[in-house]
């Protein structure tokens, strides 16, 4: 690969429009992500050695935002300086491989907790006795371990190099033919699919609490809203970012020698999408944590979010 060609769109770039958008935006994520993650992780935590099954998958999401977080201030910095990487290859590296990997850790991990839900509460006869904290531990190691084998090779593209005049870190300008078919994968395996399964199985959860005579009122409303709450920020944190990279590379595939015009029209668009996918980092803790709290306003929080998840074991 020419490394011209790596930045041969940088100097018309749009980078200045959404300088403070970026930075403001990993900035709050970053200053409510990080308190809010590792209170999770801790709760969550505290819910394993209680034997609850649902914890586990709670607590990987946990872990995997800590892991993220712990890279926005690099990436804030990256923006400030007008998109040029001055802290190394090794470290450019790194950070493009958390934030590859997190993102599809936590749509998969979403995945298993809607699935796990929808055996409980669907299978809910059935499943009784048969979901177990090893088979949860087992799937969200060998999901950690598929993701991150799978971007290993962000260590060998040259994208991270920061070698000659190519001073960006992971936005290759305009795309590639690799990079374009593997943001086609990227897509269909690690949104088109997954998406498919949270609405599959959070509809059934729906349907099936409406239809229940068995749960009271309130329950009703927790299991609903808890549903809804994982669509939509499925919907809108990883639905845009990932309809851009269809887009981008549809359009490279299409009009190669000439994508440099539209990647420039639609680079602040994509920025304010990245933005989203950050966010998620914030909204994870408080969908799956605090957004079903229903008690009394006396009822302290620890013992709601206990009895949250301690109704899905």
């Amino acid at each position: 690969m020419n490394e011209s060609r790596l930045e041969v769109c940088r100097p018309s770039m749009p980078y200045e429009e959404s300088r403070i958008l970026l930075v403001v935006c990993y900035s709050i994520v970053f200053a409510i992500g990080l308190p809010a993650n590792c209170f999770t992780t801790w709760l969550t935590f505290v819910q394993i050695r209680r034997k609850n099954v649902l914890a586990i998958y709670l607590f990987g999401l946990s872990l995997c935002e800590l892991m993220y977080l712990s890279t926005l201030p690099l990436w804030a910095i990256y923006v400030q300086n007008e998109h040029r990487w001055e802290m190394g290859s090794m470290a450019c590296m790194l950070t493009g491989y958390i934030f590859f990997c997190n993102i599809y850790i936590s749509i998969l991990l979403l995945c298993c907790i809607s699935i796990d839900r929808y055996v409980a509460v669907v299978y809910a006869l059935e499943s009784k006795g048969a979901r177990h904290q090893r088979t949860a531990i087992f799937i969200t190691f060998t999901l950690f371990s598929a993701v991150l084998v799978i971007h290993c090779p962000v260590f060998i593209l040259p994208d991270g190099k920061q070698i000659s005049n190519l001073t960006t870190c992971f936005e290759t300008l305009p795309l590639n033919l690799q990079l374009a078919y593997f943001n086609l994968a990227r897509f269909l395996i690690g949104f088109a699919i997954p998406c498919t399964i949270l609405i599959f199985t959070n509809y059934k959860i729906f349907l099936n609490t409406e239809q229940s005579i068995s749960l009271g009122k309130r329950q009703k409303a927790k299991v609903k809203y808890l549903a809804i709450a994982i669509i939509t920020i499925f919907l809108i944190c990883f639905a845009p970012y990932h309809l851009v990279l269809l887009i981008r590379s549809i359009n490279f595939l299409l009009h190669q020698n000439s994508s440099c015009t539209f990647e420039h029209r639609i680079y602040s668009t994509s920025a304010a999408f990245l933005c989203l996918s950050t966010a998620n980092s914030v909204a994870d803790p408080i969908i799956y944590v605090l957004a079903s709290e229903h008690k009394s306003r006396r009822v302290p929080c620890v013992k709601t979010i206990s009895d949250q998840l301690r109704a899905y074991r």
